[in-house]
């Protein structure tokens, strides 16, 4: 990745992953899309390769950003969806013109207008998150068990019982801050 620049939380769903790229929401946020090119990047990442991305268009991925988190934050604790957050993920659904194409190996692949590039990516991103939101894919939306996180996250895991929006790192470091806790507390069960 570009040196001084956050790494990417990588997940396997586009949606909420995308909403990742504004980790530790209720801490020290941490923006891992701080500039048109990190998105380009971040797109390419997930198989959205675009050619640019201008200040504006940034805007309009964070806006995105933004709505998805708050619908599915709203949808995980089962409460109504905000009204302005339901209308910026559908009018981003669209805006693209992207297609998708079924691969040789079973598998679906989108493929992207040469006109508006970065609008259909987005576009892309908009239905992952309305397929999750509405209940079309089999899985759960949940909530980070992190304080200082609460990232919504979708979960597959078969119980539906995944606490961590990542288990390398929300899940890591607070199983850490519990084990050093305890260690504080007995400091004889280190010896």
């Amino acid at each position: 990745m570009h040196a001084g620049l956050p790494d990417f939380r990588l997940g396997s769903v586009l949606a909420t992953s995308f909403t990742g790229t504004l980790s530790e929401r209720h801490g020290d946020a941490v923006e891992r899309i701080p500039t048109p090119q990190r998105l380009v990047d971040w797109l390419a990442v997930y198989g959205l390769a675009v050619d640019s991305c201008s200040t504006a268009q940034l805007d309009l991925a964070r806006e995105l950003r933004e709505a998805i988190h708050a619908a599915a934050t709203a949808a995980a604790i089962e409460n109504a969806l905000p009204a302005p957050a339901v209308h910026v993920i559908n009018d981003r659904s669209a805006q693209g013109r992207a297609t998708a194409i079924l691969t040789l190996e079973g598998e679906r692949q989108w493929h992207l207008s040469s006109a508006s590039c970065l609008e259909d990516a987005l576009s892309v991103i908009a239905a992952d998150a309305i397929s999750i939101i509405s209940g079309e894919r089999d899985g759960k939306l949940a909530l980070c068990a992190s304080p200082t996180c609460q990232a919504a996250f979708f979960d597959t895991s078969r119980s539906r019982t995944r606490k961590w929006c990542d288990m390398n790192t929300c899940g890591n470091r607070e199983k850490k801050a519990r084990f050093n806790a305890n260690q504080r507390k007995n400091p004889r069960s280190a010896e």
